[in-house]
């Protein structure tokens, strides 16, 4: 059975991105260059930011067609997350909303990518 270690986001400025995610996890890097930086997440999971100018083979896909998510606790957690998140400026692509899998809203970062935040489950 395999497993999914690495999440890859090609991006255009990995250093710019690594700011924006280090503040959003609350977490340095543990491995920065000017064109790959990568996260540890507590579960395992490494998040892994590449520049799309240096990837190969090259990334044809656009930026911002990618989604990370987030699950928590409770439907307060989202609602809580959504007002920091805001605070903060991220761009809101859906507010708070009920949706058939959960109570859910979506943020982007700065290429556009889907950050997800949800509560699995009917709300």
């Amino acid at each position: 059975m395999l497993n999914v270690d690495f999440v890859l986001l090609y991006v255009a400025n990995p250093t710019t991105s690594a700011a924006f995610y280090a503040d959003l996890l609350g977490r340095p890097p543990v491995e920065a260059s000017p064109t790959f930086t990568m996260f540890a997440m507590e579960s395992g999971l490494m998040l892994g930011l590449w520049s799309r100018n240096t990837v190969a083979p090259a990334a044809t896909a656009p930026t911002g067609c990618g989604e990370i998510a987030f699950v928590v606790p409770d439907a307060d957690a989202v609602r809580a997350t959504h007002e920091d998140w805001s605070r903060r400026g991220l761009p809101i692509a859906q507010e708070p909303t009920a949706m058939d899998f959960g109570f859910t809203f979506v943020a982007l970062d700065p290429d556009g990518n889907r950050l997800r935040v949800f509560v699995p489950g009917p709300q």
